[in-house]
Formats: structure tokens, C-alpha cells, sequence
């Protein structure tokens, strides 16, 4: 099973990570794995571009099946190994469709994080303005206050007491969100998510190795 797959990634990326705790829920070890450099643009080398024409990571292969989108190989690994390991669909209706709209409520979460992020990596320093980079702090600052109502309960994680495909799919934004300088005191229920789910064995297992190495950075203290 786990031998006829391989995962290139790189440290601390979010979609590679999913792909990587959803490999420990599931006890398939001993795969393939390799750690590239995004620094050296190693994710634009042949053995990537390979396997992700896009020449990102993750590229990801099970078998025959190739699922370079996170999404798409979680969905894949639950559906292929149910019984095996932490199962991370819930029986009821009610906690299927919480779970769903969560998962991909993470898409609009990490489009506003990248917007702040990566203001001055993406916009050209000439078109680069104080109030389209405040209207992106703005919009992201709305965002969290989203999840923050979300995870007001008693619960450790996104839909009750079970963890689920949403958290195998949010926990690593909300992570970077964190290493980026959120401020916890601001944000006490993802601080709450966060801290409740960092030392859970599927997550700690696959912690960014950089990230044990080197600081974080606090662009988003403000936020």
C-alpha cells in the first residue's frame, strides 16, 4: 500500500502537509517521500514538473493515481483506506455538511492570508499601495473573526469532539497563520484550536522540520 506511493514536499507548505497528516491518520507508513527546496526552486525540477506539471508541491502519487491537489488526495486516502486508521467522515448528516463547509470555507481563509503575506512578492514595487495592502489586512482581519465565532465552543475541534477531514485540511492554515505572528490574546478560539491540536500524534509526526529550526516571522502581529 504505502510503498507504491510517493510524496515530493517541501517544509512548512500547507498542502503538503494535509497530504502528510492524512498519511499518519491512515497508518500509511514507509512511503516515498523526498523534502525539496522551495528556496532553490527545486518544486520547478524535472522530477517535479514530472509528476505536477504545475511545478508545485505537493506532487503526489498513489499507485497509478496521480492527485497533486491536497483536497483531492485526502479525499482519496479516506475513500481508499475507510477502515484503516482514524476514520475522518462523520456518520451523521448534520456533521457531514458542517464538515464540508468548512473545508472549503479554508480556501477564501488562505486567499486573504496570501494577499497579506505576499503583498510585496506578488504586486510590483511601483504598483504597490499602503491602501490596497491596508484593504487586504482589512478583509483578512474579517475572515478570522469568521473562525473566531466558529470555534467559540467547548470542543476541541471544527465539527464537535472528533477529529475530521476539516481539520486534517484547516489545522496546517491555522498553523501558519501562528507562525506568522498571530496574536494569540486577539485570537483566543483559534489559539484555543491551535494549541488543542499541535501536539495530536498526526501532527506533531509531520511538523514542518524548518519550522523546529529556524523563527517565524510576526507580519501579521497587527492583524
Amino acid at each position: 500500500m504505502a510503498k507504491d506511493m510517493t510524496l515530493l514536499w517541501g517544509s512548512g507548505s500547507p498542502p503538503c502537509w494535509r497530504i502528510m497528516i492524512m498519511l499518519e491518520e491512515k497508518q500509511l507508513k514507509g512511503y516515498n517521500q523526498k523534502l525539496l527546496s522551495f528556496e532553490k526552486m527545486e518544486h520547478k525540477s524535472k522530477e517535479v514538473m514530472d509528476m505536477n506539471p504545475r511545478g508545485q508541491l505537493p506532487a503526489f502519487k498513489a499507485g497509478k493515481h496521480v492527485l497533486n491537489e491536497s483536497y483531492a488526495a485526502c479525499f482519496f486516502l479516506e475513500n481508499q483506506y475507510k477502515s484503516q486508521g482514524t476514520k475522518l467522515i462523520p456518520d451523521s448528516v448534520d456533521a457531514q455538511a458542517l464538515m464540508y463547509q468548512r473545508m472549503f470555507e479554508a480556501f477564501p481563509l488562505g486567499e486573504k492570508i496570501g494577499k497579506v503575506l505576499y503583498y510585496n512578492y506578488m504586486v510590483p514595487e511601483e504598483e504597490r499601495h499602503d491602501a490596497a495592502l491596508q484593504r487586504y489586512k482589512e478583509a483578512l482581519t474579517a475572515e478570522l473573526q469568521l473562525w473566531e465565532g466558529y470555534l467559540k465552543n467547548p470542543d476541541c475541534c471544527l465539527v464537535g469532539k472528533e477529529f475530521t477531514l476539516a481539520d486534517v485540511l484547516v489545522f496546517p492554515v491555522v498553523a501558519y497563520l501562528f507562525r506568522a505572528g498571530l496574536c494569540s490574546e486577539r485570537y483566543p478560539a483559534l489559539a484555543k484550536y491551535y494549541n488543542s491540536l499541535k501536539d495530536r500524534a498526526s501532527i506533531k509526526a509531520s511538523w514542518p522540520p524548518t519550522w523546529h529550526t529556524t523563527p517565524g516571522s510576526d507580519t501579521l502581529k497587527t492583524i
